[in-house]
Order: C-alpha cells, then structure tokens, then sequence
C-alpha cells in the first residue's frame, strides 16, 4: 500500500515527519482556533476541526487529499512514506487516512503543490459527499 503525506516542505527521503503543534498564520482565525483547541465555524457549520491526535502524525492512500494538505503550506510538498510505529485508521477525515507515531520520507512525489480553483472545486464536491455518507 502506498501512504502519502502533505506538509512542509523541504524533507528529503529518509528523513522523519513526526507530530508538531498547530500551525498558526497571523490573522487566520481558523489557524487560531485550532491552535487553542476549537472549532472554528462558519455560517454556523464546523470547518476544520483541531487534529484529534496531535501527537500523531497523519497519512492517507488518497493522493489528491495528501496534495490538499501539501498546498496548504506556502509551497508544501507531497511525500509517499512508510509509517513508523503502530498505526491506526483516523475516524476524523472522510478519506482513507491512518495515525502513526512518525512516518519515513520513501521520497518527494510532487514538489511546491498548488491547487487550482478546479482542483480545490472537485475535492470540495468528494469531501462533502464523503461526509454526507459517514453522516456528518
């Protein structure tokens, strides 16, 4: 099976994703909610809830999800790695994702992901039809 992750940018293969706090971008009230623990809403609907694990690391067989979470650093990159540790299924996200301690850079798969409109429209309609099946 292939796991990708999607953060910062700059790991090479063999190097170590491991958990880290919140990150947090001046003047992003979601980023600030998050980092205290909260939910951030919108028109009274929930969006991107804190991590129920935060001392886990995150992984996913859902390249296009792995490549949201890369485009959401300032050039982020798109990682296929190995889980090091135990790993669990995540019940917080409607794609195939797993929790492990740390996860091990096999290597770079897309460099510096930037989403278009289109791409960010089309993983928008998965999500949201996802979600509606697990009932959320």
């Amino acid at each position: 099976m292939r796991y990708f992750h999607g953060g910062a940018p700059g790991l090479r293969p063999g190097g170590l994703v491991t958990p880290h706090p919140p990150r947090v971008l001046d003047g992003c009230p979601v980023c600030a909610a998050r980092a205290q623990g909260l939910t951030a809403t919108l028109d009274g609907k929930p969006i991107d809830p804190p991590t129920g694990r935060p001392d886990r690391v995150y992984i996913t067989t859902d390249r296009d999800y792995g490549r949201f979470y890369a485009s959401r650093y300032w050039y982020g990159d798109l990682y296929t790695v190995e889980p090091v540790g135990e790993i669990e299924p995540s019940t917080e996200d409607p794609f195939p994702t797993w929790c492990a301690p740390a996860a091990r850079v096999v290597s770079v798969y897309d460099r510096a992901v930037q989403l278009t409109p289109g791409q960010r429209r089309s993983l928008l309609r998965r999500w949201t039809g996802a979600d509606r099946e697990a009932g959320r």
